[in-house]
């Protein structure tokens, strides 16, 4: 177990060095010169000179990469040229909202997903299998924006139960927040129950063909403790994977729902800095969105073994 931990973390530092070396060198092949897209056609060049000075653009390319690189590991993600904020606390409080909306939505559709999922396996070709995938397959049709514009109009315009749009911190204030982030949580929710079920449901068949659950059959155990005591254990590893995919994607990947809600987080603010050409703001958050993707990954891995017997042996 040790020595698979520390291979899977070993792994992720040069993946994470390559993340760095992409998100800089993107950022480079934009077309145009970065200080005059901030400043203006109308700046003139001793403002130019200086704001290339300040952003190192008056240097080459390997030593940008080398001084960019060493102010991002020592915690200096540059400073905002729109807001004039310090980056780094910027993104990281908007991605403090974001992952409130985000967690809350992949673990209530984990709860209610793998469940369903295993249900409909162990139904299989049943009218409650039929169910539970026709079901998935429209949640699954629906685009999480489309669906959000559904839940606004029948929940706020129709029947008024909810305000429009807008944040307020669960930390502030808890009852006005919930409020607020209900409509967020239930678009992703709906959407990633179709993905996770579909998963759950595919996993939970594919187990259910081998020999150790024919033999837990054979010795007159009840469906419900084969299915729970020893096919769940093995079924729920590659919808773990999914989950951990589905969270790393969403939490750098929600800019839409975001939009649609008028929520401050992580995936508006790239947005945004996009529309102003904040380039520091740019480098920040696609680097910060590649790092949770690298991470969510590594804590998959590393837990793994928890639910898959055989990656525990190696």
């Amino acid at each position: 177990m040790l020595k698979f931990a520390i291979s899977r973390i070993i792994a992720a530092i040069p993946t994470l060095f390559i993340v760095s070396v992409s998100v800089f060198f993107l950022i480079r092949l934009i077309p145009g010169d970065p200080a005059s897209l901030m400043l203006g056609d109308l700046a003139d060049a001793a403002s130019l000179a200086d704001l290339r000075s300040r952003l190192g653009l008056d240097q080459s390319i390997p030593v940008q990469f080398t001084i960019w690189l060493g102010n991002i590991l020592s915690g200096d993600f540059g400073r905002s040229i729109t807001s004039q904020q310090e980056v780094l606390p910027l993104i990281l409080g908007r991605l403090r909202v974001s992952a409130e909306i985000v967690l809350i939505a992949v673990l209530l559709a984990s709860v209610i997903a793998v469940p369903a999922g295993m249900i409909a396996a162990w139904r299989q070709n049943s009218l409650t299998d039929v169910a539970l995938v026709s079901i998935a397959t429209v949640l699954l049709s629906i685009p999480a924006f489309w669906m959000g514009l559904l839940l606004l109009l029948l929940f706020v315009l129709k029947l008024g139960w909810l305000p429009l749009v807008g944040y307020v911190s669960i930390s502030q204030d808890f009852m006005q927040g919930l409020l607020y982030i209900i409509l967020p949580v239930a678009t992703l929710l709906l959407h990633e129950i179709g993905v996770i079920m579909r998963m759950a449901r595919a996993s939970t068949l594919e187990v259910m063909q081998l020999d150790y659950i024919t033999h837990a059959r054979a010795k007159g155990l009840s469906e419900a403790a084969v299915m729970w005591r020893h096919a769940f254990k093995n079924a729920f590893g590659p919808t773990w994977t999914l989950i951990g995919i589905v969270l790393g994607n969403l939490l750098g990947g929600i800019a839409v729902i975001e939009t649609v809600f008028a929520i401050p987080g992580l995936g508006r603010l790239l947005v945004e800095a996009i529309f102003a050409r904040d380039y520091p703001v740019i480098q920040g958050c696609l680097l910060m969105i590649a790092t949770i993707y690298v991470l969510v990954n590594l804590v998959v891995d590393l837990l793994y073994p928890v639910f898959d017997p055989k990656v525990n042996a190696q």
